[in-house]
């Protein structure tokens, strides 16, 4: 291809104009996007410098040409494999190539349907120790309610009977910590000198190194202890390379132990502290999934056959995540030059997927900011889930997909079950971090 070729990208945003809301697209980029998006058009671009250019999109055609249709030539982009793996290590999250993909299938029978289902009376009972406690008839700030929920239902699929809730609580609070770090980093890189200069990349760095000794130590006493328990590290511990018959190094396991504590707990504790609210606020639709889940507890006891009848539930829980998609946004970067969308493209173009604006994209959805499960019913949800991502597609579609799904339904189940929910917040505030973080949404508890 000829280095003089014409490349032709979506209308521009100003650098000028970039640069004056710059502080506040760093405080929370969506209004901004917003108004871009309405402004250039469903994907708009911006050039840095003589030669990088970056896109924008809500567009469905665009987000399927990246994520599945053309995706070998789309990897992630080094927000994603530089400054994550920094902290993360080389897990699934970080890496791409021969190496993800190798990954990718050593560890995807762990997350299997039939697995999945072994797990399930203990994300339950760990469920129902976490409600137990839970305050009555006022209101609350229900993000770290089921922020603790979720974390501990991870570790406890994860080890469970391994940790101590002295390590848990250690390895929460690294997560958070350097989570917030991150999103300094890379909002903010022309501070890069001053965060090194002052010491808070050394700290941070510090603080993963400390959970990665954690991790290793709750690994290696499990290997020594020669004990099978039904948890996901001895299902991961099970898996086998093919071309090799071994199994994976005991620091490859603490990095994907890593990316599962922090994809598997955050995105779950930000969907269903959106849904509750929701529910909060209608309650004709929580009433109706109270009749759902009393309905199929008569039906039957097994808990996965309960699990498998929660349509409504499901189509509530997928209506949530389309109105506040907990991974809000993507990035890939193109390897070789390409035509996208009738774009011409130069390679190592940064192109970012809203889903947060693809989901509320008038083009594809009837009347976008309402509330509606019934998108998700039927034939109606044949024509919702082409634009619907709230765990990617293609390939590198999220993992845990399904072990998020049955958690979120068990816990709107025991909830909804016992208590009628009210919710005091009328406009939901949110921070877009690297997931979709609820901010200030209070609900209350009254037993029913």
């Amino acid at each position: 291809m000829s280095d003089n070729r014409k490349y032709t990208y979506p209308n521009r945003l100003s650098i000028v104009r970039f640069f004056l809301d710059a502080e506040g697209v760093r405080r929370n980029p969506i209004p901004f996007h917003a108004r871009y998006f309405d402004q250039l058009g469903d994907s708009f671009s911006l050039k840095i410098g003589w030669s990088k250019h970056i896109i924008l999109s809500r567009d469905n055609e665009i987000a399927q040409y990246i994520l599945q249709k053309n995706q070998k030539n789309y990897h992630k982009s080094k927000f994603q494999s530089v400054y994550l793996s920094k902290y993360l290590g080389k897990g699934l999250l970080t890496v791409d190539g021969d190496f993800w993909l190798k990954q990718r299938r050593l560890i995807q029978p762990a997350f299997h349907k039939q697995k999945m289902n072994q797990l399930v009376e203990n994300m339950n009972y760990t469920i129902a120790v976490e409600l137990k406690d839970l305050e009555e008839e006022k209101a609350i700030d229900l993000f770290p309610v089921m922020s603790q929920l979720a974390f501990n239902v991870v570790a406890k699929s994860l080890f469970q009977l391994s940790i101590s809730d002295e390590k848990l609580n250690r390895i929460k609070f690294i997560i958070e910590e350097v989570q917030n770090f991150l999103i300094k980093e890379i909002r903010l890189p022309h501070k890069a000198w001053w965060f090194s200069l002052s010491g808070q990349v050394k700290n941070h760095l510090e603080l993963a190194k400390e959970n990665n000794s954690i991790i290793q130590e709750i690994i290696e006493d499990r290997m020594a202890s020669k004990e099978e328990i039904n948890d996901l590290l001895n299902m991961l511990l099970e898996t086998r390379y093919e071309d090799t018959g071994e199994g994976m190094t005991v620091s490859q396991l603490v990095d994907e132990i890593k990316v599962l504590f922090i994809a598997g707990h955050e995105t779950t504790a930000n969907a269903l502290t959106f849904t509750l609210h929701l529910l909060g606020r209608n309650p004709e639709i929580q009433q109706r999934v109270f009749d759902e889940i009393t309905e199929i507890q008569f039906q039957t006891n097994d808990i996965v056959e309960q699990l498998q009848k929660m349509t409504y539930t499901n189509a509530v829980l997928n209506e949530s995540m389309r109105l506040y998609p907990p991974a809000w946004i993507t990035d890939r970067q193109n390897v070789a030059d390409d035509t996208l969308a009738g774009y011409h493209i130069k390679k190592g173009t940064l192109i970012g997927v809203s889903f947060y604006e693809l989901h509320r994209n008038p083009k594809y959805w009837v009347n976008p900011e309402q509330f509606d499960p019934e998108r998700f019913l039927g034939e109606q949800k044949k024509q919702s889930m082409q634009y619907f991502y709230p765990f990617g597609a293609g390939p590198r579609m999220c993992i845990g997909a399904g072990f998020a799904i049955y958690e979120m339904c068990l816990a709107i189940s025991q909830i909804v079950k016992k208590y009628v929910i009210k919710s005091s917040t009328d406009t939901v505030q949110f921070n877009p971090l690297i997931t979709l973080k609820p901010v200030g949404v209070e609900v209350s508890f009254s037993k029913r």
